[in-house]
C-alpha cells in the first residue's frame, strides 16, 4: 500500500517579494486521515440585486424600455439608432431603466397626451388621438433584431371601436422603407391584451412602432416584446451558463435596494404591476422581476433560494406575509394568493435574511442605531418564524473590521475599532441579544484592485506600487482570515456560540479589479478567497458573489465565463467536500500593519509561501484531491507530501491558467495523471486541482 507521494513542482521563485526561502524546499504535508467538517455547496453562491437595470439587461428577455410608460411620452433628442441600444451594467447591451424614458411620439406632439384620469398602470397612460389615414402612436428607436429570428409580445390596448392599431418595424432611420407590420384586432372601452408574433425580416436595430388609423383615439396601457426563445422571460444562453455552475444558492432582491422595496408590488399580473423609481440606486424598476420570477429562476438554475426582506423602511407584517406567500399552504391567505398567481405548490424557502447592512447608519434606508435594530430583529424573526418555524435565518452583521473599514464604527461609537460588544460592534450586539433568533450571520467585504484601507489614516488609500504581488492578491482572503479571528474572539467573549455556532454567510464579497497601474489579473485572488473558507469550513458555510452577472462576458450573441467564473467552476466542479490537514515548512510573511480594518493578525494561506494549499477528500472518499494556487507571476517550486491515503497513482489534474504573458483570459484544461512523477509544472498565476484516485 502506498501511503506516501512526493511532487515535485518546478520553476524558480523569482519576484516580487514572493521567493522561496534561501536554500530551502518548500514543502506541504497533507494528512488524509485528519478530516474537517464539509465544505458547503453553498459558499459557491451568488448575488443579485436590482442594481438598476443590472438584472434587466442581462438576464431579462424584455426588450423594450420603459414598458408600462413611467415617463412621459415627448419629443427628445434624436438617438443614433444605428448605434443599438443603450449599454447595460455588466458591459452588456441592453436597458439602463434610468430615464428619461424612450418612447418618441408618432405625428404631431399634441396627438398624445398621458392620460392621469384612467390610468392602466401606474400615474398615466399614453393617450392618442388619430386623424384618418395620417399614421398616429408612440415609437421606440434601437430594438435590435435577428434576421428570420421569432419574437413573441403582448399589448394591453382600450380605444374606439374605429381605430386600427398595428405593430410596425421600421429598419434603421429609412422612412421610405416598408415596415413589417403586424395587425391587431378590434378595440374596445375597456382594455384588452392582444398577443403578437413575427419572425425578424432584417437584422440589427430598428424603430418599434405603436401606431393606428382611424377615428377616434387609443390607450397603450402596457406593451412587452421578447425573443420567442426565452425561459419564462429569462435568457436562455445566460441560464446555461449560470446552470453550469450549479451555484448552490441565490440571494436576492437586495442588497441596498432591498431596504426602500415593498415585494407586495411585484407579484400578479406583470403588466399590472405599477413601475416605481427606485431611490436607492435611483433608477426605474419596471418591478417585472419579483418573487415568482425569482422563484422561477432558482428552479431553472437547480439553486436553493435566498431572500432578503425590507427591515429598512419595511415592516415585520410585510416579512411575515411575505414568508406564508413562499412557504404557506393555498389555504392560508397569502398561499392563496400565491396561488391565484399561478404557483398553487408552496415554494419551501429554507434561508430568510433580515434585513441589508442594518449597521449602514450613514447610508443605509431606514437605518436605526445598534439597541433598536436588535428589538427589531427579534420581532422580525419572531413574526417569520410564526408562519414557518423550519426557515433559517440570517441576521445583518458587521463584525469590527466591516465597520473600522466602513467607519461607520465612528457613527455609532468613539474608536475606529469597535471594543468587542460596545455599541458599535453590530454582530457582537446581535449575537448578544438576538442570540435564539439567528441561525447563520451575513457579513461583507469588498477590495479595490487600486487602493486599500489603512489603518493609520483611517481611509482608503492607493496602494503602493511595490507593495509584493502575494500582498495584493491575499487581500480578499485576509477578509475572510480577519473574520475568522474575530469569531474566535466572540466564542471567548460569549461562550454560548462555541456550544451553539452562527455559521457566518459571506452573503456579498467581490475584489473589484484592477486600478492604480496594477496589471495583475483577479481571478487568483477569488481561488485564495475560496482556500481560506475551505480552511474553516466549519464557520463560513454560506457565500454569495456581487454580483452573479460578473460572471459572465458576452461577444455578441455568445456568452461565457469570465476569469472569476472559471474559479467558481473549476473549484465547485473538481474541488472535494472534506477537508483535510495541511502543514508546510515556509509560513505566510508576518502581516507589517497592525491589525483591524483589512489586515488579520496572521496573513491568510497556507505554510507553504508564496504558494497556498488546500486538500479534500470526495464525498464518496473515492479520491483525494489537492489544490494548489499560485499567485505570482513566475513559476513556484513545491515538494507534496501525503499521508494517510492509499493513493494509486492515477488521477487527473484541473488547471486554471493562462498562456498570455500578463496572465489574462484563462481557460481550464484537463490531462490525465498516469503516475506520480518526480516533477511537475505549475505555471504563474495558476491554480491546479489534482484528483487523485485511492486504491
Amino acid at each position: 500500500m502506498k501511503t506516501h507521494c512526493s511532487i515535485l513542482l518546478l520553476f524558480a521563485a523569482l519576484t516580487t517579494g514572493a521567493q522561496t526561502p534561501a536554500g530551502q524546499s518548500v514543502t506541504a504535508t497533507i494528512d488524509a486521515a485528519k478530516t474537517g467538517p464539509p465544505v458547503s455547496p453553498y459558499v459557491y453562491g451568488q448575488f443579485l440585486e436590482h442594481a438598476g437595470g443590472l438584472i434587466y439587461s442581462s438576464l431579462w428577455c424584455e426588450m423594450l424600455d420603459d414598458r408600462k410608460f413611467y415617463y412621459d411620452v415627448t419629443n427628445r433628442v434624436a438617438e443614433d439608432v444605428n448605434a443599438g441600444r443603450r449599454r447595460g451594467f455588466s458591459g452588456f447591451p441592453g436597458r439602463r431603466n434610468v430615464g428619461p424614458g424612450r418612447w418618441n411620439p408618432v405625428g404631431p406632439m399634441n396627438s398624445v397626451l398621458m392620460d392621469t384620469e384612467n390610468p392602466f398602470v401606474g400615474d398615466h397612460t399614453p393617450l392618442i388621438t388619430l386623424a384618418g389615414d395620417e399614421p398616429r402612436g408612440i415609437r421606440q428607436t434601437g430594438i435590435n433584431f435577428t434576421q428570420g429570428a421569432e419574437y413573441h409580445g403582448r399589448i394591453q390596448l382600450a380605444g374606439d371601436f374605429n381605430a386600427k392599431v398595428s405593430i410596425n418595424i421600421v429598419r434603421g432611420t429609412n422612412a421610405d422603407a416598408a415596415p413589417q407590420t403586424i395587425q391587431l384586432g378590434k378595440l374596445g372601452k375597456n382594455y384588452k391584451k392582444f398577443t403578437f408574433s413575427f419572425k425578424a425580416e432584417n437584422s440589427g436595430p430598428a424603430q418599434f412602432e405603436i401606431v393606428g388609423t382611424g377615428a377616434g383615439s387609443f390607450h397603450v396601457g402596457a406593451v412587452s416584446l421578447m425573443p420567442a426563445d426565452n425561459l419564462d422571460g429569462w435568457r436562455p444562453d445566460a441560464i446555461a451558463v449560470f446552470e453550469s455552475l450549479r451555484s448552490g444558492v441565490y440571494r436576492f432582491p437586495g442588497g441596498n435596494f432591498v431596504s426602500a422595496h415593498e415585494w407586495h408590488y411585484v407579484i400578479g399580473d406583470p403588466d399590472k404591476r405599477p413601475p416605481v423609481y427606485d431611490p436607492v440606486w435611483r433608477a426605474l424598476q419596471p418591478n417585472d422581476i419579483g418573487t415568482d420570477e425569482f422563484m422561477t429562476l432558482c428552479k431553472l438554475l437547480g439553486v436553493e433560494p435566498y431572500i432578503t426582506v425590507n427591515a429598512g423602511t419595511g415592516g415585520d407584517w410585510s416579512a411575515r406575509e411575505l414568508v406564508e406567500y413562499c412557504n404557506g399552504d393555498a389555504s392560508t391567505p397569502m398561499g392563496k394568493e400565491r396561488a391565484a398567481n399561478g404557483h398553487p405548490e408552496p415554494y419551501h424557502v429554507k434561508f430568510w435574511g433580515i434585513g441589508n447592512e442594518a449597521w449602514g447608519y450613514s447610508y443605509q434606508y431606514g437605518a436605526v442605531k445598534l439597541n433598536q435594530f436588535e428589538y427589531k430583529h427579534n420581532q422580525f424573526a419572531k413574526a417569520m418564524k410564526r408562519v414557518d418555524p423550519s426557515i433559517k435565518l440570517i441576521a445583518s452583521g458587521a463584525m469590527p473590521d466591516t465597520m473600522t473599514g466602513s467607519k461607520e464604527s465612528l457613527n455609532l461609537g468613539t474608536n475606529l475599532i469597535p471594543p468587542y460588544l460596545s455599541p458599535a460592534d453590530w454582530t457582537g450586539g446581535l449575537l448578544s441579544n438576538c442570540f435564539d433568533n439567528i441561525d447563520l450571520i451575513s457579513e461583507h467585504f469588498y477590495n479595490y484592485g487600486g487602493t486599500h484601507f489603512s489603518l493609520a489614516e483611517g481611509k482608503q488609500v492607493p496602494d503602493d506600487p511595490n507593495e509584493p504581488i502575494t500582498d495584493w492578491m491575499r487581500r480578499p482572503a485576509n477578509h475572510i482570515r480577519i473574520k475568522y479571528e474575530e469569531y474566535k474572539d466572540y466564542e471567548k467573549l460569549i461562550p454560548e456560540l462555541a456550544a451553539h455556532p452562527k455559521p457566518l454567510n459571506i452573503d456579498e464579497w467581490a475584489y473589484a479589479g484592477r486600478g492604480g497601474g496594477i496589471s495583475y489579473p483577479v481571478y487568483p485572488s477569488y481561488a485564495w478567497v475560496f482556500h481560506e473558507m475551505f480552511r474553516h469550513s466549519d464557520i463560513f458555510q454560506m457565500a454569495a458573489q456581487t454580483f452573479a452577472t460578473s460572471l459572465l462576458a458576452r461577444n455578441g450573441t455568445n456568452v461565457t465565463l469570465t476569469a472569476n467564473g472559471l474559479v467558481f467552476k473549476i473549484y465547485r466542479d473538481h474541488f472535494g467536500t472534506f477537508p483535510v490537514e495541511v502543514s508546510g515548512n515556509s509560513p505566510q510573511p508576518k502581516p507589517t500593519d497592525p491589525p483591524g480594518g483589512e489586515q488579520p493578525a496572521v496573513n491568510a494561506g497556507s505554510d507553504t509561501f508564496p504558494l497556498d494549499v488546500v486538500a479534500a477528500w470526495t464525498k464518496d472518499h473515492h479520491a483525494l484531491t489537492v489544490a494548489v494556487l499560485n499567485p505570482t507571476d513566475t513559476g513556484q517550486p513545491l515538494k507534496l507530501n501525503i499521508t494517510g491515503a492509499a493513493l494509486s497513482g492515477k488521477g487527473t489534474l484541473w488547471r486554471l491558467a493562462s498562456v498570455e504573458s500578463n496572465g489574462q483570459n484563462p481557460s481550464i484544461s484537463s490531462s490525465p495523471v498516469d503516475f506520480i512523477p518526480d516533477s511537475l509544472t505549475l505555471p504563474r498565476f495558476s491554480a491546479s486541482i489534482y484528483k487523485l484516485s485511492v486504491r
